[in-house]
C-alpha cells in the first residue's frame, strides 16, 4: 500500500498590519507667526514712546529742581525690577542690555550727557562706557586717567569712567594716584561702578595665514601668551601704548600701502576698536583667562543717593604707630562691616608712608559704617570717603 505523502503545512493566518507612519512635526504657519511678531513690535514701540513721554516730564522736573539726570540708585532699582519680571526665554543680560540702551535714550531726551573716558576710541574703557551708558550719550576721549578726573572736577564732562582694578593684574596705579590728588578736594566723587568682561580679538585685513607681525599693548600679549604661542609662534610681537593704537596702526599702514600692503600685519584689541578702524575680526576671545574682569569707577561732581545695596570707597593714611592699620581694620570688623577690597599706594609726601584704599559694604550714611569710620579716624592722619554707590551685580 502506497504511503501518503504528508501535505505541506500551511502558514498560520495572520492579520495584516499597516506600517506605522513616522511622526511628523507639528505644522508651523510661519507667515502667521511673523504677523504676530509684527503686531507685537508695533505695540512695543508704542509703549516705549509712552514711557519716553513720561521721561520727558521727569527731565523737566529734574532740571527745575537741580536733580542729576543720571541717578545710579534709580538705575539699580529699574534693572532689579525689570529683571524680576523676566520669566524667559530671554536671558537676563539681554533684558539688561535693552534697558540700558533705553535709559541711554532717556538721558538724551532729558538732557544730553557727556561721558569722559580713557582713550583712544575703541579702548576697553570706551567699551565699558558704551555698555554702561548706552549709545545715545556723547563720549569724550580724555587721553589719560588724570585727565578724566580733571575734566569731571571742572565740569567739562558730566561723568567720567576710569579703571580701578583688574581681576588678573590688581589695582590700576594711575587711578589710585588720581584719587589721592582729587579725593580730599571733595570735587570728585565715586558715583557708581561697572564690571566689564575683557575679551581680546585678533583683527587684520589679510588672511590669518599671512600674518607675520602683531601689534598690541604688552599686557595684552601677556594675557594671550598661550594662544599666541600655539597659533603664531613665529610672529613678531610689536608693543604699542594701547590696544586701540595697535588697531589704528594696522588700519593706517594698510591704507598707506594699499590693499596688498595690508598683508602680514594684525592687531589685538577690542572688537569695538576693530569695527571702528575698519579691520576684519579674525579670531575672538583669544585671551588665556576667559574670566578676566576689569572694574571701573564712574566719577561725578555730586555724591550718589542711597540704594538697596551699596558699597563705600574710603582712602586713609594711618598714624605712624605700631598696629595702626590693624586697628583700622578691626574697627570695621567690630562694626560687622565687610571689606571687599584693599589696596595701597605710596603717599608721595614722605618715604615709606602709604595711602590705603578700601571698599566697604554699605552706605556711608548707615549707622554701622558711620561707627566704623568714626573709630578708624582715631588711628589715621587723614581719612576721606571717596563715595558711596550701588554695588555692581552683573558683568557687562
Amino acid at each position: 500500500m502506497p504511503t501518503r505523502r504528508p501535505r505541506p503545512s500551511r502558514p498560520a493566518k495572520t492579520t495584516p498590519t499597516t506600517p506605522t507612519a513616522p511622526a511628523t512635526p507639528t505644522a508651523i504657519d510661519l507667515p502667521a507667526l511673523r504677523i504676530k511678531i509684527d503686531s507685537l513690535d508695533a505695540r512695543i514701540v508704542e509703549l516705549l514712546n509712552q514711557r519716553s513721554a513720561l521721561v520727558v516730564d521727569v527731565g523737566r522736573y529734574k532740571q527745575a529742581h537741580g536733580i542729576p539726570i543720571y541717578a545710579p540708585h534709580r538705575e539699580a532699582e529699574v534693572l532689579q525690577r525689570v529683571l524680576a519680571h523676566n520669566q524667559g526665554p530671554l536671558q537676563s543680560r539681554t533684558i539688561e542690555a535693552v534697558y540700558r540702551e533705553l535709559m541711554s535714550g532717556s538721558f538724551a531726551l532729558e538732557r544730553p550727557l557727556s561721558i569722559g573716558y580713557l582713550g583712544p576710541a575703541g579702548s576697553f574703557s570706551h567699551v565699558a562706557a558704551v555698555r554702561h551708558f548706552g549709545s545715545s550719550v556723547d563720549f569724550e576721549d580724555l587721553h589719560a586717567i588724570a585727565g578724566v578726573f580733571t575734566e569731571v572736577a571742572r565740569g567739562h564732562v558730566d561723568y567720567g569712567l576710569v579703571p580701578i582694578e583688574n581681576s588678573a593684574h590688581g589695582g590700576v596705579t594711575e587711578t589710585l594716584d588720581a584719587l589721592q590728588e582729587h579725593g580730599p578736594t571733595g570735587k570728585v566723587h565715586v558715583y557708581a561702578e561697572a564690571q566689564l568682561a575683557v575679551h581680546h580679538t585678533l583683527a587684520a585685513n589679510c588672511a590669518p595665514s599671512a600674518i607675520k607681525r602683531i601689534y598690541s599693548k604688552p599686557e595684552v600679549f601677556s594675557q594671550c601668551r598661550a594662544w599666541l604661542a600655539t597659533q603664531y609662534p613665529k610672529a613678531e610681537l610689536v608693543p604699542t601704548a594701547s590696544s586701540s593704537q595697535a588697531m589704528q596702526i594696522v588700519a593706517t599702514q594698510g591704507k598707506a600701502r594699499g590693499r596688498r600692503g595690508a598683508g602680514g600685519i594684525a592687531a589685538i584689541g577690542s572688537t569695538l576698536a576693530a569695527e571702528m578702524y575698519g579691520l576684519n575680526v579674525l579670531f575672538e576671545e583669544i585671551e588665556d583667562n576667559p574670566h578676566n574682569i576689569t572694574r571701573f569707577f564712574i566719577l561725578s561732581r555730586t555724591p550718589a543717593q542711597k540704594s538697596a545695596d551699596d558699597k563705600t570707597s574710603i582712602m586713609f593714611t594711618t598714624l605712624n604707630k605700631p598696629g595702626a592699620l590693624v586697628s583700622v581694620l578691626q574697627d570695621f570688623q567690630r562694626a560687622k562691616i565687610n571689606l571687599t577690597h584693599i589696596d595701597k599706594r605710596p603717599a608721595g609726601r614722605v618715604n615709606w608712608q602709604y595711602t590705603f584704599f578700601i571698599d566697604a559694604q554699605g552706605h556711608a550714611s548707615d549707622a554701622g559704617v558711620q561707627r566704623a569710620i568714626a573709630a578708624a579716624r582715631k588711628h589715621c592722619k587723614e581719612l576721606h570717603v571717596l563715595g558711596s554707590y550701588p554695588r555692581s551685580k552683573r558683568v557687562l
